[in-house]
């Protein structure tokens, strides 16, 4: 019988809150340095903007495969050379002096890296060591990917103005590499290499057997069944504009947004700061919530809300803080990544034992939605001079997202299961 006080899953899922943190610090980045970067080499936010395209499309495409990967040959072992890639291309990426090295390190080694620690990293987490309060942990986990971009950005700002832009990114890569010693120490890939059982199963519970032959092959049969049925379709394209109105949108363009009604950036960056710290609740809550309220409602409830905000975002923005903007700061960060639990549950639900891996591509789907939106909205931006356009037409997109989270159908024995 295990007489330990603290179940080693919540150990287990501590290091993996940080090793996320770590991880995003550095996608918080481009956000900020875009303007340094355009003060000092001459490049155009489009070029700029090519980076962060390639980053966010392989931080999606690498999420399936990565999650294949860690079912297995482990999750250490993944997650300790995805935060050295992280370190590598933060680090080179001081050296860039043309838009390509850019690709190569924010875009290539960023991309592969992070998109190895994706939102499957969490799934992966949560499936293996725990049976009771997944939606909780989950929220919990997702919140700490999300909230290490947004609470990097003032400081990456901060020392991009006061020290240079190369000094902020030496920083970034401290941070993933000083979480390697953290991850080899103390993460296990399976409850039973200590002897435990996984937190909440039953006594009568027996550890699944690890999938054998080649990982890529298993995640590419996981999405040729997974895509033979309306669910994943209808989770995959929420998911795609999940990603076009957060990390594509907000997340790259609010502070050359703000910037152009007259607002700093080191303002614009706070504001994006506490939509982190907001978005730390407003996750936690929704993994809350997913344990006990239909994930489809939820899914409906959260894009009908964001798309909203984001119709009336063009109205708030000015040079200076005014109440309205914090408004909107306050909800869309509670809102921020909330869609990411009852999307976890649902592919669970619908999918079963392969749901972390079809999760990876539902989330492929929602890193190409972003990539697709920091893309165009730069594109808008170069041609227009405002991001008027952008703002809308992402709002008119969180309509439709609403729309289709309420028409997936659960397996009945699911919906039993979760209405018991």
């Amino acid at each position: 019988m295990n007489t330990r006080r603290l179940h080693p899953a919540w150990i287990v899922a501590g290091i993996a809150f940080v090793a996320l943190v770590a991880a995003a610090g550095f996608r918080a980045a481009p956000s900020a340095l875009m303007s340094s970067l355009h003060d000092e080499f001459g490049w155009s936010t489009s070029e700029i903007s090519v980076a962060v395209t390639i980053n966010l499309l392989l931080y999606g495409l690498v999420a399936p495969f990565a999650a294949a990967l860690m079912q297995r040959f482990g999750v250490r072992f993944v997650t300790t050379v995805a935060l050295l890639l992280v370190a590598a291309g933060a680090g080179l990426s001081v050296l860039a002096t043309a838009p390509w090295a850019l690709w190569l390190t924010w875009g290539l080694l960023i991309g592969l890296g992070t998109g190895s620690m994706a939102l499957v990293f969490a799934a992966t987490i949560v499936d293996a060591w725990f049976v009771r309060n997944r939606g909780l942990v989950i929220g919990i986990l997702t919140a700490g990917g999300a909230t290490g971009q947004l609470v990097f950005l003032p400081i990456v700002a901060s020392m991009a103005e006061t020290n240079g832009w190369r000094w902020a990114t030496l920083t970034c890569a401290a941070a993933a590499l000083a979480v390697v010693p953290f991850v080899i120490g103390l993460v296990r890939d399976r409850p039973a290499q200590l002897g435990v059982r996984p937190f909440g199963a039953p006594d009568s519970w027996t550890e699944p057997p690890a999938p054998t032959g080649n990982p890529a092959r298993n995640a590419l049969v996981a999405l040729r069944d997974a895509s033979k049925r309306w669910p994943f379709w209808a989770l995959a394209i929420g998911f795609f504009i999940c990603g076009a109105s957060t990390n594509g949108l907000v997340g790259v363009h609010f502070i050359p947004g703000a910037h152009d009604h007259g607002m700093p950036e080191t303002t614009a960056a706070g504001l994006l700061a506490v939509v982190g710290l907001f978005d730390i609740v407003g996750t936690i809550a929704s993994g809350w919530l997913t344990d006990r309220v239909d994930p489809r409602i939820l899914l409906g409830v959260y894009y009908a809300g964001r798309g909203i905000g984001l119709a009336v975002l063009p109205l708030l923005l000015e040079a200076t803080i005014q109440p309205p903007i914090v408004v909107f700061i306050v909800i869309y960060g509670l809102d921020w990544v909330a869609t990411v639990p009852p999307t976890v549950a649902l592919c669970r639900q619908v999918f079963g034992a392969r749901g972390a891996v079809v999760f990876g591509w539902v989330f492929a789907a929602h890193q190409l939605g972003a990539a697709t939106a920091a893309m165009l909205a730069g594109v808008i931006r170069d041609t227009t001079g405002e991001y008027t356009l952008a703002w809308v037409s992402a709002a008119a997109l969180c309509g439709v997202a609403a729309v289709l989270s309420v028409t997936i159908r659960r397996p009945k024995a699911a919906a039993a299961g979760a209405a018991a």
